[in-house]
This record gives C-alpha cells, sequence and structure tokens, in this order.
C-alpha cells in the first residue's frame, strides 16, 4: 500500500435511522458507497438497510462482544489506507451502543475518525417529549434493577434538566413505578416508536402512566417497540413539598436538640447544615422548639 492510499484511510461513523427509512441522509449514503469495507453491530439489521438502498460493500460484524478483540486489527487496516464505515443497528453510533468504544480505540491509534451527524432517539424523543427545560442528562439505558433505579433517580434529582433514559417494552412499567416513588410530582412521556407508524408519545404522570401501560401490558399486543424515557426537570410543586418534608424534619430535630440541652443558636446552625433551610427560618424553628420545651 503506498503513502497516498495510507493518507486516505479513516474510520467513518455513519448514523442509521432510528425507524424511517426517510431520515437516511445523503452524506451517509455517500460514506457507505465510498466505504471498503461495512462494520456493524448487526450485520442482518445493517445488510437490510444496504439492500434497501442498493448498495452492495463487504459486511463485517463488531459488537460489543467482539470490538475488543478485533479493534486493534482494525486500526491497522484504517492505517494501512481502508475506509471503514461503522453502523449500530440504528441512531448515532456511539450513543448506548459499542461504537464508542470503537472512536477510543481509533483516538488511541491515532487514525483519521470522521463523525457524521444523524439521527439519535434521545434528541428526538427530548423535543417531542413537550418539556420546556433547555437542558438535559442522557443517563442511557435505565438501570434494571430497583435498588439501582432509586440511587440513579436520587443522585439526579436536584439537576436542573430533563432526563433522557433509553427502556424495554418489557421494562416499561416497572421503570415508571420507581420514578412515580422518587419523583412522584414530575411530568413524564413516554416516547415509543419514534419517526415509525405507529409513534406515540405519551404524557403524563409517573403514576398515571404506569397504570395506562400496565393495562396495555394486560393486553393481546402487550407493549411493543423502541422506548425512550424523558423526565421534566424539577418544578415549582416539588420545590415547596420538598421545602414542607425539610421543614417538619428540622422542627423533629430542633425538638430532640432543644431536649438536649443545646442552646437555640446552636440549634439552628445544626438544622441549617443538616437540612439545608436558610438560617433564619432554622432559627425561627429552634425558637419554636424551645418555647414549647418551656
Amino acid at each position: 500500500m503506498d503513502n497516498c492510499s495510507a493518507h486516505h484511510g479513516k474510520l467513518i461513523i455513519v448514523p442509521t435511522p432510528i425507524g424511517n427509512l426517510g431520515d437516511m441522509t445523503l452524506r451517509s449514503l455517500e460514506a457507505l458507497r465510498a466505504a471498503d469495507v461495512v462494520c456493524a453491530e448487526d450485520t442482518r439489521v445493517t445488510g437490510k438497510l444496504l439492500a434497501h438502498f442498493d448498495i452492495r460493500k463487504p459486511l463485517e460484524r463488531l459488537d460489543e462482544a467482539m470490538i475488543g478483540a478485533k479493534a486493534a486489527g482494525l486500526m491497522e487496516r484504517v492505517a494501512a489506507g481502508a475506509v471503514v464505515a461503522y453502523c449500530s443497528d440504528a441512531g448515532m453510533p456511539g450513543v448506548s451502543d459499542p461504537g464508542l468504544r470503537l472512536v477510543a480505540a481509533a483516538r488511541d491509534a491515532g487514525v483519521p475518525v470522521e463523525v457524521l451527524p444523524g439521527a439519535s432517539a434521545a434528541a428526538c424523543a427530548y423535543v417531542a417529549s413537550g418539556t420546556v427545560c433547555p437542558r438535559f442528562y442522557f443517563g442511557g439505558f435505565f438501570p434494571r434493577k430497583a435498588a439501582e433505579q432509586r440511587a440513579a433517580l436520587e443522585s439526579l434529582r436536584a439537576l436542573d434538566a430533563a432526563l433522557v433514559f433509553y427502556e424495554s417494552p418489557n421494562r416499561l412499567v416497572a421503570a415508571l413505578a420507581a420514578i412515580a416513588e422518587v419523583l412522584p410530582l414530575r411530568k413524564v412521556a413516554v416516547c415509543r416508536e419514534l419517526t415509525k407508524l405507529h409513534e406515540e408519545v405519551a404524557r403524563g404522570t409517573a403514576a398515571e402512566l404506569a397504570e395506562r401501560f400496565a393495562a396495555r401490558a394486560g393486553q393481546p399486543g402487550g407493549i411493543r417497540g423502541e422506548i425512550a424515557l424523558v423526565i421534566d426537570a424539577p418544578n415549582e410543586a416539588e420545590g415547596e413539598a420538598a421545602a414542607e418534608d425539610a421543614a417538619t424534619s428540622a422542627k423533629a430535630r430542633a425538638a430532640e436538640l432543644i431536649a438536649e440541652g443545646l442552646r437555640t443558636k446552636e440549634v439552628a446552625k445544626r438544622l441549617s447544615a443538616e437540612f439545608g433551610i436558610p438560617r433564619n427560618d432554622a432559627y425561627d424553628i429552634a425558637m419554636e422548639a424551645a418555647r414549647g420545651r418551656s
């Protein structure tokens, strides 16, 4: 291989439609036609896509389990001049799929990487959800275990952003129940089969949606399709409820500290630190507890 051809080798990250094939971009089609080989998360899925657009290229499977073993060899081929296109099953490679590790391997190897823009279910769901928050956090796939679900939601509770997660139809009702338990006052959007014939965006509280989809799960056909969950950012009602809970807890704690003999100023200081309430409010609670003790 001469130096000229080696100079033109590169890895191209090629986004594909998340449902509607009409969303395939011209640049993505050009990249696939120009590639020496197309690597795919699933050759059956990408093979159908190539056939639809009458593109005939060698296909190689490169899923999560194979990247560790094959990435180095693939980068050697790129360095030698091969143009390698990579497609995930749908959407933007690297967003909750093995493409991220492939790009990291290319960067480590110092070979050229070209990332084409294209469809992403996370971005599409964020816009379709109806949230008005100008920021969003993408958490990948929602945790499977109940304890991990609660921990993830608690850690993100104070984040001033909409929360976006992918979820399986089989776990949707359980996910909504977890959200209802931790964030009961948030609006949630279940975005299902985006860009496809049976696209659906269902919006409500998590409890309302859990009830709705639980009923559907028991019907013939159940719940099907790709799903993205969008949880609204913190709202005023949630802030007021949190403040009330903090005040209630602080009053109980203040009574305990006064009973232990602490002075009012020290009680106020501790309440402010423990519950995150303003110092003046903490002092008023401490004074009330002291009066109740006398």
